[in-house]
């Protein structure tokens, strides 16, 4: 999806080859990635540490992009990408809320200090990538705004994991609602971005149990 968009948006071959290469090319993208990657891989780290870092990256790490995007469906621009953005919003919030809820069920969590660490960590380095990205005021949204949303999200997930919070933000955007799979669409406008809901079919007669499925 993200490089059908680049196709699409960038016409500049040196330009597309720069953002194609975003995680050697930019720093900022570099942080962030080396971040991930060495918690997936660490060897030390306990499971209940590497789900939060997890949370963090689905949580935090997508967030600040997205609400930048979202910034352009207030103002009715680039439809096309505005609702690719929503797709991609709604495949990362179930990830989140299943890093959250695969954690509640941790006999051995981490203590609340580690995951008060880890996810200041993310918003930090979170924080750092935004101000390269957005280096001019727009209307609605700033380099401030969009820390001070990064802290607000942080806040949400350290609640989810049973911390206190640790930025007490506000939420900056009336326009951005937390990452979440609740979508609200016009069905004559275009096709619907939210996610059909467990148990309801399209056709009462699809929904059957059956043991002879072909696999």
């Amino acid at each position: 999806m993200y490089s059908m968009l680049i196709e699409t948006y960038i016409s500049d071959p040196k330009e597309k080859e720069f953002l194609f290469n975003a995680i050697e090319t930019l720093p900022c993208i570099t942080k962030k990635a080396n971040w991930a990657l060495q918690w997936i891989s660490s060897k030390e780290a306990t499971f209940g540490e590497r789900l939060v870092a997890f949370a963090a990256v689905e949580g935090i790490f997508f967030s600040g992009s997205f609400a930048a995007i979202f910034w352009l469906k207030k103002r009715g621009l680039m439809p096309g990408l505005t609702f690719s953005n929503e797709l991609i919003s709604r495949d990362e919030g179930l990830h989140y809320e299943f890093a959250c809820l695969l954690f509640s069920y941790l006999v051995q969590k981490p203590s609340k200090t580690r995951i008060t660490n880890i996810i200041c960590d993310a918003v930090e380095i979170e924080q750092e990538f935004l101000t390269d990205a957005l280096p001019v005021s727009l209307i609605g949204m700033n380099c401030k705004s969009m820390s001070q949303y990064i802290e607000f999200v942080a806040d949400r997930l350290l609640t989810e994991l049973g911390c206190e919070k640790v930025y007490n933000s506000t939420n900056p955007f009336d326009f951005m609602n937390i990452i979440s799979t609740e979508g609200k669409t016009n069905f004559f406008e275009k096709k619907v971005g939210e996610y059909q809901k467990v148990g309801v079919t399209s056709n009462v007669m699809d929904n059957v149990f059956t043991t002879d499925a072909e696999f």
